[in-house]
């Protein structure tokens, strides 16, 4: 049933920090086809952690860059580390999107370079964390839109003990953080279960940045 209030077109989170509601659903068909296309030339795998751990999350990238993480660190590389090929290039759908909710957010010429693709079975989640391996962390925001399966994304603070908020993302909602907001911790409770008509029993986040 619908409600009879429309959802708001954007919420402030905190400052530099805004909740855009539905924002990725304007072109929902040709987003999803896009991520099934990307993650069929480059599966999504749980990579290790430099301390050994395995990751949770199973991650692909597109786009110039990639994130990638293994036993000598965090960073950003042209190459998918299983194949040695060039990262599926960024669709035109997905880069537009990104654009513009930065632009809504009120973050003008926002161009990423890099799309982190996070695939979210039920059980897994993503603990606090700080964005801060891309090159120019202060001049670029991070955009972030969720699909699939709904979830409980956590905002903290500036230091790891601040108190975080809840904000709940459903299919559809993209988040944007820069500014004084850019460097805050922030993480995904752990995934309830439960079916999406699209993505099955999947919860998918394309966060997308300038990694340099």
């Amino acid at each position: 049933m619908s409600s009879l209030f429309p959802a708001p077109e954007s919420i402030v989170l905190s400052p530099g920090a805004v909740l855009l509601p539905g924002a990725g659903l304007s072109d929902e068909q040709g987003i999803v086809s896009a991520l099934e296309a990307m993650l069929a030339q480059a599966p999504a795998r749980q990579m290790v952690t430099p301390g050994g751990l395995l990751m949770s999350v199973a991650v692909s990238n597109c786009g110039r860059l990639g994130w990638v993480s293994d036993r000598s660190g965090y960073r950003y590389q042209a190459q998918d580390p299983d194949t040695a090929l060039p990262w599926p290039a960024m669709p035109d759908c997905l880069f537009r999107l990104a654009h513009n909710a930065a632009a809504r957010a009120g973050f003008d010429g926002f161009e990423p370079d890099a799309c982190l693709i996070s695939v979210y079975t039920p059980g897994a989640r993503l603990s606090l964390h700080q964005d801060k391996d891309e090159r120019e962390v202060a001049g670029h925001p991070l955009v972030s839109l969720s699909l699939g399966l709904p979830a409980t994304f956590q905002l903290g603070g500036l230091s790891r003990s601040d108190k975080s908020i809840k904000v709940p993302l459903t299919h559809g909602d993209v988040l944007v953080w820069g500014g004084p907001s850019r460097l805050r911790y922030h993480g995904v409770a752990t995934l309830p279960d439960g079916e999406h008509h699209l993505l099955g029993r999947r919860r998918v986040n394309l966060s997308f940045r300038h990694a340099g």
